[in-house]
């Protein structure tokens, strides 16, 4: 048998590409993999692999990663993993990595490591979009994105407020055949009922009261990308036939027009409510929601991804001081706080909190008291509200019931806003109010 230069074969892969003995030591490296870490191949070769990908002088599975090479050498098994490794620079990058056995001409097993890049390099530029984080939750639902980028089907996206659904949005498109084209993002919930259509497709000149010229529509103007629908479950339901014509066959006609326009667009559309319970409701067509949720993704709340806090507190904290004064940095014991803390804010009220901090600080330093994360002691607490104190005795039932008006009261009566706090559907609110008689 002829003997094959290692380097050659696994210059061929388009990937980067890394081959590491027993001892988590790199044998071999592509071009591509030298690239991606900013050194060259004599840099690396003997190297432990945790070292140049990690930054850490132990390996992965210490830290507790899943690790490909704990999987091949003690388990004999091939695998596929999410990691986030760092640049030369300490750029953080999310990345799929498949490890499988190598052996050589004496027989000797190696481990393989093709690297995926989950992020397209346009996003890793943009320091204000990118999404923060490397706990398991997240890195899988970078995962599922990545994927689903690569089809043309159109996206639901699930989650609850303040997740960040148009940062998934937008690394969608980013990720897309489509991201040298128009990224369009609208909020249904922002746009007053009676505009809803001219502001989607359009109108022409004279079609209503002072519509003084012709204006193109959001749909219109996403031609060739991707056009973003936020809280897609506030399009009034008259004008949902009209979505899924649109959708179905990519025509369309502006408000006062005849002429028959066409848009190549992709739809992607997010919504922290259960549409189904909607389409029980009367409130949201069952054909639409099928054309939407042509793929779905659910996006995981800060609570379930409690390691990325303080990745997550680290940048906005950057962002929000806008390079122009002294950068804000947490406490140990304010870190712990946030982490102890349930967020129903999500990275929202993570923000949030962090920009009222900043202004309570006086020397750089954000404390635990800054934060003012007090939790009642008889009830959750629920973002932007303040405890409920000095209610006592009574039964479970009176106290759900005076929280909810004390909600109502606070907010006008906005019974979707009172929803949205208490994290439940406004179907589950009517019930409540039902209940406890209240209007």
């Amino acid at each position: 048998m002829p003997r094959v230069d290692l380097q050659e074969i696994i210059e061929a892969h388009d990937q980067p590409f890394v081959v590491i003995d027993e001892q988590y030591r790199i044998v071999a490296a592509n071009r591509r993999y030298c690239e991606s870490y900013g050194v060259s191949l004599e840099a690396i070769l003997n190297r432990r692999c945790h070292e140049i990908s990690h930054h850490s002088p132990r390996p992965c599975h210490e830290n507790g990663e899943q690790c490909p090479h704990q999987a091949l050498f003690s388990n004999g098994q091939s695998s596929v993993v999410l990691h986030t490794h760092y640049h030369a620079d300490n750029e953080p990058e999310r990345t799929r990595i498949r490890g499988h056995a190598i052996r050589d001409l004496d027989g000797r097993l190696h481990l393989g490591e093709i690297l995926y890049p989950l992020e397209a390099s346009s996003e890793l530029d943009c320091k204000d979009m990118r999404m923060v984080g490397h706990s398991p939750a997240f890195l899988a639902c970078v995962d599922n994105l990545a994927r689903v980028a690569e089809s043309e089907a159109s996206v639901l996206l699930f989650g609850e407020s303040g997740v960040g659904k148009e940062l998934a949005a937008r690394f969608v498109h980013d990720r897309s055949r489509r991201s040298s084209g128009p990224f369009i993002a609208i909020n249904c919930a922002a746009v007053p009922e009676n505009m809803f259509e001219s502001e989607l497709f359009g109108h022409e000149r004279g079609a209503f009261t002072g519509s003084t010229g012709q204006k193109k529509g959001l749909y219109e103007l996403a031609d060739g990308g991707t056009l973003f629908l936020d809280e897609i479950s506030e399009i009034p339901l008259a004008l949902q036939a009209k979505l899924l014509r649109v959708l179905e066959t990519g025509e369309f006609r502006r408000v006062g027009g005849t002429k028959t326009l066409k848009a190549d667009v992709r739809l992607v559309s997010a919504t922290n409510r259960n549409l189904l319970d909607w389409v029980d409701q009367k409130l949201f067509r069952l054909d639409l929601y099928y054309r939407l949720a042509g793929i779905d993704v659910a996006l995981p709340p800060l609570r379930e991804r409690r390691e990325d806090i303080g990745a997550l507190a680290e940048a906005l904290l950057m962002r929000l001081s806008g390079g122009t004064r002294m950068r804000c940095r947490l406490d140990k014991e304010a870190l712990n706080a946030l982490r102890h803390y349930n967020f129903p804010g999500n990275v929202r009220e993570l923000r949030n909190l962090l920009q009222r901090a900043m202004v309570r600080c006086h020397d750089g330093v954000i404390r635990a008291e800054d934060l003012s994360l007090e939790i009642s002691p008889d009830l959750p607490a629920v973002a932007g509200e303040e405890p409920l104190s000095g209610r006592t005795g009574g039964s479970l039932s009176d106290l759900e019931k005076d929280y909810i008006r004390d909600l109502l009261d606070k907010h006008g009566g906005h019974r979707r806003t009172v929803a949205d706090l208490l994290g439940v559907t406004e179907r589950t609110l009517y019930r409540k109010l039902r209940q406890h008689g209240l209007r």
